[in-house]
């Protein structure tokens, strides 16, 4: 299938590169004529099926390279350094002409990158507040000053403004906002309250993880058992820090992981705990929100209710003990 736009490479595997994996070879051949393109960036382009030979898609990038084979390489057109508007439906708590808070469903990511161009909060955002928003023309996060994962929902605050913007940022950087959060987790927390004090940085088996490291940045949780659900239990979170995953990150420090957490190790398998073991995301929610308003300098408090899947779950495991 032809893509618009798109640039087409032919490539002659050289006798020096015979033998070679087929990702080394077609680099550097492609190199030869589009200088910059990297060996990742073949490798994507196999995954994504745009090398063929004799018009068959080839995905391996171990495969060996044979002198003669003549390759097509599809480039396809870059990809639009801004975000677009896009009509999305928001669950928008309060809005004024500085900020405007959002309840985030599971499964909306917050903004675009690499596999998730559009239907994003940031998408969403543009179309609803336009030119108004803080960053419009630079970054891929206009108006964001925190986030929150694909698959945790709840409250986030959006900055309309350079002004909203700069202050809530520095409110994050001196900890004067303030985030709550709710989890349903693997295990009854002992004690049923207290603080997790780690630092968190990227992991070293798996880059694309965060973990508790001594070469992280400094890292702090407060939290307390607000159910005892028998194999779970629903624990109140309190973020001190905001570091990526945290939360996340420090509840499977201390080996209660977050149900329906895959990255961080939260299934279970057993005879107690069926409802949790098939939760198809990590159960946790942003309930409460506050911080200092910008321009009027008033603290502002929003809360949210736990979503229906969560409600559904916890209650669930509550039949399960009852049982």
């Amino acid at each position: 299938m032809s893509i618009e736009g798109a640039r087409l490479l032919r490539l002659v595997i050289t006798p020096d590169l015979a033998g070679h994996r087929l990702d080394k070879a077609l680099s550097t051949l492609a190199a030869l004529q589009e200088p910059g393109l990297s060996r990742a960036r073949l490798q994507a382009l196999l995954s994504e099926g745009q090398v063929t030979l004799d018009n068959t898609p080839l995905a391996s990038a171990s495969h060996k390279a044979k002198e003669g084979d003549v390759y097509t390489l599809t480039l396809p057109p870059p990809e639009k350094a801004e975000p677009e508007a896009q009509e999305i439906d928001l669950n928008i708590v309060y809005e004024d002409d500085d900020v405007i808070v959002i309840d985030k469903p599971a499964g909306m990511v917050v903004h675009p990158a690499p596999g998730n161009r559009d239907s994003t909060l940031v998408n969403a955002l543009l179309a609803h507040c336009g030119a108004t928003l803080s960053g419009i023309g630079g970054v891929a996060r206009p108006g964001i000053v925190h986030r929150l994962d694909k698959d945790t929902s709840g409250l986030m605050v959006v900055a309309k403004n350079d002004v909203a913007h700069q202050a809530l940022t520095k409110q994050f950087a001196d900890r004067s906002l303030s985030r709550t959060y709710n989890a349903v987790v693997w295990g009854v927390p002992a004690p049923p309250s207290g603080s997790i004090e780690a630092s968190i940085g990227r992991s070293v088996k798996d880059r694309k993880k965060m973990a508790v490291t001594a070469k992280g940045r400094y890292a702090l949780t407060h939290y307390k058992v607000i159910e005892d659900l028998g194999s779970a239990a629903v624990v109140e979170c309190k973020l001190a820090t905001g570091r990526t995953h945290q939360i996340r990150v420090h509840l499977a420090h201390i080996k209660y992981p977050v149900v329906g957490d895959a990255t961080y190790g939260g299934s279970r398998r057993g005879k107690t705990g069926v409802a949790a073991q098939k939760f198809p995301r990590q159960a946790l929610h942003a309930t409460a929100l506050q911080f200092i308003h910008p321009r009027t300098g008033k603290l502002r408090k929003f809360t949210s209710k736990l979503p229906a899947d969560m409600r559904k779950l916890i209650k669930a495991l509550e039949r399960e003990i009852s049982q």
